[in-house]
């Protein structure tokens, strides 16, 4: 059982009942010297009530009721209080490719809103999960922060296209440093991430992502849109086709196709899976079983005022105590 107390400055009252023990055990000792001022312990019987076996008891049981009582008051005592709540839930980072070769169309419509399909029919089943969203190409940006509010993610996601970072390429090792970032108050161990990507990698630096994933505790699903036959990068300018890349040596067209190794070693050295994501309710459905088998107790602290109370256990102990006082000592007095 959890005690928290209410309101701390209700533990004030401890030292000013330290205080009246104090004075009640100087007032014992003062009314015991003026007896013997007053007359010799013989005559004492003679001129004094006999003392109650009783009343020795009555300080112990004043200051255990008092006692009590302080605690059940501090308890009592209304104030928003930090409580631990565990629950069962994923952090989950979406990472997603914003390269331009994420512009071709050997799926339906494109790898890039195939790919925004797949991270927004996800979201539907992640009401109780913290989620972020992270771009890359070559470099990183986080368009949506690590958290439970995510009504606003259709405009985030919507928003996305190949041409919201600067720097073209693919490095899946920037892009692990951004989502490291986010997931810096996130224990390790609880921190997933979904990268769904073509796999095409333009820097090499699969292997020092998959070196930081891991120190970091991180582990990654990757999703692979497109396909191994590939298809063209289109290029676009103001919304209208221009036509589609070519190679700046020899002038031949582009040919992009899905390369799915590196998504592989990244999702089977960091405890993730890989996902054939071409087909929307496949990969989706997928997904949510595997971050089932991730999810994990999740401890958070919290500010409430709806902490559950338990100054009633203290009071019945001072009720008690008080209770014993009335009964046993009929005079109300310490008789001493």
């Amino acid at each position: 059982m959890d005690w928290t107390i209410g309101n701390y400055w209700g533990l004030a009252l401890i030292p000013l009942l330290l205080v009246m023990l104090f004075l009640m055990l100087n007032f014992i000792k003062w009314k015991n010297k003026k007896r013997e001022i007053f007359a010799e312990s013989r005559f004492q019987d003679l001129l004094f009530q006999p003392t109650h076996k009783f009343s020795k008891a009555i300080p112990i049981l004043y200051t255990i009721g008092l006692l009590f009582l302080a605690l059940s008051i501090a308890d009592f005592m209304k104030g928003s209080v930090t409580v631990k709540s565990k629950q069962n839930m994923n952090n989950i980072m979406f990472l997603l490719d914003v390269s331009n070769s994420m512009n071709a169309e050997d799926v339906e419509p494109n790898r890039m809103t195939l790919s925004k399909n797949i991270i927004l029919n996800s979201l539907q089943n992640l009401k109780n999960d913290r989620v972020g969203i992270v771009v890359f190409a070559g470099e990183a940006a986080s368009i949506m922060p690590l958290t439970t509010d995510f009504s606003a993610a259709d405009n985030y996601v919507d928003a996305i296209n190949t041409g919201m970072v600067k720097r073209q390429g693919t490095d899946f090792l920037v892009a692990m440093q951004e989502v490291v970032k986010k997931f810096k108050n996130i224990p390790k161990g609880s921190r997933h991430v979904v990268m769904i990507s073509d796999g095409e990698d333009n820097e090499n630096n699969v292997n020092d992502a998959i070196k930081l994933a891991k120190s970091e505790g991180i582990s990654v699903i990757t999703i692979g849109v497109g396909t191994q036959e590939g298809a063209p990068i289109p290029t676009y300018l103001m919304g209208q086709l221009m036509g589609y890349k070519t190679d700046i040596n020899n002038g031949e067209t582009i040919i992009s196709k899905l390369q799915p190794d590196d998504l592989k070693d990244i999702a089977n050295k960091t405890g993730g899976e890989y996902i054939e994501g071409n087909n929307l309710e496949n990969s989706v459905g997928k997904l949510q079983s595997v971050l089932g088998k991730l999810t994990s107790d999740t401890t958070t602290w919290i500010n409430t005022d709806q902490a559950e109370r338990y100054y009633q256990y203290p009071l019945l102990v001072s009720l008690v105590c008080f209770f014993i006082i009335f009964i046993f000592n009929p005079k109300k007095d310490f008789n001493l």
